[in-house]
């Protein structure tokens, strides 16, 4: 069966049947992440393009690039964790297996990312231009940061749910399923949102000169900023 290699089919993904990822799951092969890991990386920098294209081309360029690059991290960063939290939870599942169903939760998530992508190139194209912002200020930056925090947000609740029904599969418990959902949940939103903050900008300022990285990346945090956002709007 390990020498079987079972892809990961986009339309038995997205409709989430459970067999079908089961078994793609359980074969082993070493080829066995090559399908989700393709789609992570079209979805997310389709989607990272289409945030940085309201700062400039350029920095659309380098969203594609980093966007995908959160997701690779935060997939590898929790793995050990994740792999712990679920025999430890009560899942009888190995390390392979763990890293599997959280790798192909994002690959859900980057789909429905890459389907909203043109929605977000109509905003960005839309929209005010970035550079005639004249202040930190305006609510149309803050609106635009909250309009992708919703959309990732919403691609995030489609990919745990589908996860939440491979995990009930596999753990033949209710209970243990969402303990262990819960427990990878709170890992990846933590270390996510961090690398998130970390590589910024995505959108960019007006203000500030377009650039990779900021030099203060290790400065302050994704819940401050959301935070901050949150209460410009209702202030």
């Amino acid at each position: 069966m390990k020498d079987t290699a079972y892809p990961l089919e986009i339309p038995n993904l997205l409709r989430g049947e459970v067999k079908s990822i089961e078994r793609w799951l359980r074969s082993g092969h070493p080829h066995a992440s090559a399908s989700p890991l393709v789609m992570v990386l079209v979805g997310s920098a389709l989607y990272g393009a289409s945030i940085g294209l309201w700062r400039s081309p350029l920095q659309a360029g380098f969203a594609a690039i980093k966007f995908p690059s959160v997701i690779i991290l935060t997939t590898l960063g929790t793995a050990l964790l994740n792999g712990m939290l679920a025999p430890l939870l009560g899942l009888n599942i190995r390390f392979r297996e763990s890293l599997g169903a959280i790798l192909a939760s994002f690959a859900i998530a980057s789909l429905v990312l890459g389907a909203l992508s043109p929605v977000a190139f109509f905003l960005a194209w839309n929209m005010v231009p970035l550079g005639e912002i004249p202040s930190a200020g305006s609510n149309v930056h803050a609106w635009v940061k909250l309009f992708h925090v919703g959309s990732i947000g919403l691609a995030g609740v489609a990919a745990h749910v589908r996860l939440w029904q491979l995990l009930k599969k596999l753990a033949g418990s209710r209970a243990v399923a969402f303990r262990v959902l819960g427990s990878w949940l709170a890992t990846n939103l933590f270390l996510g949102s961090q690398f998130i903050w970390i590589l910024r900008p995505f959108i960019g300022a007006p203000w500030l000169p377009v650039e990779f990285l900021r030099p203060d990346a290790f400065r302050g945090s994704f819940f401050e900023t959301v935070f901050h956002d949150v209460l410009q709007l209702i202030s």
